[in-house]
């Protein structure tokens, strides 16, 4: 596929995130709002895959957007580290899906995983996965290994078979707010596990990078690793994302041949 198309389709994969702990309600809602109205400017280009937000924040996106096939993301499980009772996160992410959230990204219980208690970390996603489709069944599960902390590519894809046999149903790298975050070395072992599971379960799921992602270059880089890994049907939404949304206003840039801060 010619990079021109690609720019294209991965506007169409981003999750856009606002993780900022100076977020008010009526940021969230502005930035909702440039998102209904994007196809006014830009009519030939996709919305975002989903609005990525703390949990507060859920119920004003859900109200706000005015497509519902743009979903409402949280990153939920007392973000970014994971560092609460199981039962405040379950709390925290079941009160988020009922107001409104379509998705939920958690990290992976570094705690208990790097505490070689694999099977502590592995009951912390059955039980908020259980939580929030009991809420609301349609609601996806994104699993965030935080790849940076893990450093080997053995614990990599230890994480990665954990987190997907625990009912994740997308594996993501990076909460963004360590070093290193995304690499295409990581995406590759990941993507790896995930063929690997496929074969043996032959249930789908996806793929998110996300962290230091920022160029139309960027974008290219990821989605020839899943393309050469996984194939044309992991090559949507449903199962590739970005956790990216600096370079959307990058795609467009790329697109257009001139400088845009749309977002």
């Amino acid at each position: 596929m010619e990079n021109q198309a690609i720019y294209k389709a991965v506007l169409g994969m981003i999750d856009l995130t606002s993780l900022n702990s100076t977020d008010t309600y009526s940021k969230i809602a502005a930035m909702t709002e440039k998102v209904n109205r994007f196809h006014d400017t830009f009519p030939d280009y996709p919305l975002p895959a989903s609005i990525c937000v703390y949990p507060n924040f859920a119920k004003t996106v859900a109200q706000t957007r005015r497509d519902a096939d743009v979903h409402v993301t949280v990153v939920g499980g007392c973000f970014p580290a994971s560092q609460s009772p199981l039962s405040v996160k379950v709390a925290e992410c079941t009160a988020a899906v009922s107001d409104g959230a379509d998705e939920v990204d958690i990290v992976l219980a570094l705690n208990s995983f790097l505490d070689h208690n694999e099977a502590e970390a592995r009951r912390e996603i059955v039980e908020i996965g259980a939580a929030i489709r009991a809420v609301k069944a349609s609601a996806h599960l994104k699993v965030i290994l935080e790849t940076g902390a893990l450093k080997e590519p053995s614990l990599i894809a230890e994480a990665s078979f954990l987190a997907m046999e625990a009912g994740a149903d997308f594996i993501k790298t990076s909460t963004g707010k360590m070093q290193p975050a995304a690499t295409p070395e990581a995406a590759q072992v990941m993507c790896r596990c995930i063929k690997e599971y496929y074969g043996k379960t032959g249930r789908m799921v996806g793929f998110k990078p996300a962290g230091g992602i920022a160029t139309p270059e960027d974008a290219v880089t990821y989605w020839n690793i899943v393309s050469e890994t996984l194939g044309e049907a992991w090559l949507n939404k449903r199962y590739f994302r970005f956790g990216a949304s600096r370079m959307a206003n990058n795609l467009l840039s790329a697109l257009e041949g001139r400088e845009i801060k749309y977002y």
